[in-house]
C-alpha cells in the first residue's frame, strides 16, 4: 500500500479512527415515525466508550432537528458484522452506521450503501475537501463516495511511569530504536514472571504491522500482491515475535488480553491505538501511573505508524434517506467534528480539529499520537480484507508461540494471502 501523504495544514490539524471496542445496544434498526410524530432513524456504532460524547452531539442535532430523533445503537466489533451481514440480508440495516476500511468495497460495490455525491454537491455544511484525501479514498468505490470520514487514530507506545522509575530508566521519546526498546524490555522483565517488559499481543494494527514497515517490509504491495514473504516483513515479523520467544512478553493471542495486562501492572509498555483514550482515562490506574510515546523507529532510522479512519454511511435501503443525510452531514459538519474532539471522542478528521482533540485531555501525552501523522501508513486493505486478515492470524500464530519458524509461516501466509487477492480480481 501507498504510504498516506497529507496535504499542507492536514498534518497540524488532522485527527482519529476508533477501534474495536463496545457493549450491545437495543435501539431498532430500522428508521421510523414515533407516536410525536418525531422521524427515528438508527446509528449503529462499535464502540462504547464513544457513546456518551456522541449522545451529546445526536442531542444538539436534535435541537435543529427537532422533527428527527437519533436513536444510538451499539454493537461489540466482533458482532457488528455479523449484525451488518444480518441486515444487508434481510434487508434491514441501520440507518446509518459506521464503516472500515476492510469491508467498504463490499458493501459500497454490493449496493448496500446509499451513493453520497449528490448530497454532497448540495450541501454546504458537508464537503470532502475538510477531509484528508486519503480518508476519502478509501471510502470511494469505483468513482462513488459511500462515506464521509469521522475520524483517523495512528498507534502509540504507552508506559507505566511508576515501572521506569522504580527501575530508574528514563522514560521512551523519539530517539529510541528497536535496539532500545528490546534493551528497556528486558530490564523491566523480572524472572518470576511477576512483571514483563513489553506486551507483544498478536495484534496487526496495534502490533507487528507498525514494525513491518518502519523495517521497509510490506502487508500489500502496490500490484495487490501479499508482502508476508519480503525479507523484510520477515526480519519485522521475527523481531516483533522474538519478545515472546524470549519470555519478555506473555502470549497475548486474544486483543483484549493485551489492555488486561497493562491496566493490571503485568506488562511495563504495548502498543495501543488512540482510540483507547477514553477508556484509559477513566481507569484510575493507568491515569495515574502511565503515558504515551511515539513508536520506536526501525533499524535504519524509518518511522512509521499505522493509520487508519471510520466513515459514517448510510444504507442503500433506509426508509428516510433525506433525515439520515441530514444526521451525516451534521456529523461532517465544523460543529459536529469540533465537538467531538472537544469531547475526546475521538481525533476527528475534520482539518484543524486535530489540536482541539489534545486540549480535550491533559492526562497523557496525546499530542504525541498527532505528531505522528507525517509518517503514518494507510492500514492495509483490499476488496475483502478480513478474509486474508483473519486468516493471516491462524497461520502466524504457531511463529508467534515459538512453536514454528517465523519465516516458514510467513510464506504460508503469503501463498493463502495471494490466493484472496487473485480470487478479487
Amino acid at each position: 500500500m501507498k504510504k498516506m501523504r497529507f496535504y499542507a495544514g492536514v498534518l497540524a490539524t488532522a485527527t482519529l479512527l476508533a477501534a474495536c471496542s463496545g457493549s450491545k445496544g437495543s435501539d431498532s434498526s430500522s428508521s421510523s415515525s414515533n407516536t410525536s410524530g418525531k422521524t427515528e432513524i438508527s446509528y449503529a456504532i462499535w464502540d462504547s466508550g464513544q457513546e456518551p460524547g456522541i449522545r451529546k452531539i445526536a442531542d444538539k442535532f436534535e435541537e435543529k432537528n427537532p422533527d428527527i430523533r437519533v436513536n444510538i445503537q451499539v454493537v461489540d466489533w466482533d458482532n457488528y458484522w455479523t449484525m451488518l451481514e444480518a441486515g444487508a440480508t434481510g434487508g434491514s440495516l441501520p440507518d446509518t452506521f459506521w464503516m472500515h476500511s476492510n469491508e467498504i468495497y463490499r458493501y459500497g460495490s454490493n449496493e448496500m450503501l446509499l451513493p453520497l455525491d449528490d448530497y454532497l454537491a448540495k450541501s454546504k455544511d458537508a464537503k470532502l475537501e475538510n477531509f484528508p484525501d486519503g480518508l476519502n479514498e478509501i471510502y470511494n468505490i469505483n468513482g462513488k463516495q459511500y462515506a464521509v470520514p469521522k475520524d483517523f487514530d495512528t498507534i502509540g507506545l504507552w508506559y507505566n511511569k511508576k515501572m521506569f522509575d522504580e527501575a530508574g530508566i528514563a522514560y521512551p521519546d523519539d530517539t529510541w530504536d528497536w535496539d532500545k526498546l528490546k534493551e528497556v524490555a528486558k530490564k523491566l522483565t523480572k524472572s518470576d514472571g511477576s512483571q514483563y517488559g513489553f506486551g507483544a499481543g498478536l495484534s496487526n494494527q496495534e502490533g507487528y504491522y507498525n514494525f513491518i514497515y518502519q523495517n521497509g517490509g510490506t502487508v500489500i504491495t502496490d500490484d495487490m500482491k501479499s508482502g508476508y514473504d519480503n525479507p523484510k516483513t520477515v526480519e519485522a515479523l521475527d523481531y516483533y515475535f522474538s519478545f515472546v520467544k524470549e519470555k519478555l512478553s506473555p502470549s497475548l493471542t486474544v486483543d483484549k488480553e493485551r489492555a488486561e495486562a497493562f491496566q493490571n501492572g503485568q506488562v511495563a509498555m504495548s502498543l495501543f491505538g488512540s482510540w483507547n483514550l477514553s477508556g484509559f482515562t477513566a481507569n484510575d490506574y493507568i491515569r495515574e501511573n502511565a503515558d504515551v510515546a511515539v513508536l520506536p523507529k526501525g533499524p535504519d532510522g524509518t518511522r512509521a505508524t499505522i493509520f487508519n479512519g471510520l466513515g459514517n454511511a448510510i444504507a442503500a435501503n433506509t426508509e428516510n434517506p433525506e433525515a439520515s443525510w441530514k444526521w451525516v452531514e451534521y456529523l461532517s459538519s465544523k460543529e459536529a467534528q469540533e465537538m467531538q474532539a472537544s469531547l475526546g471522542v475521538a481525533i476527528s478528521a475534520y482539518k484543524g480539529a486535530a489540536d482541539t482533540w489534545v486540549d480535550s485531555n491533559k492526562d497523557f501525552a496525546i499530542k504525541n499520537y498527532v505528531d505522528m501523522l507525517d509518517y503514518a501508513q494507510i492500514r492495509p486493505y483490499s476488496q475483502a480484507t478480513l478474509k486474508w486478515e483473519d486468516k493471516a492470524y491462524e497461520l502466524l500464530k504457531p511463529a508467534y508461540l515459538g512453536e514454528e519458524a517465523t519465516k516458514d509461516a510467513a510464506e504460508k501466509t503469503a501463498d493463502m494471502m495471494n490466493e484472496v487477492l487473485a480470487s478479487e480480481k
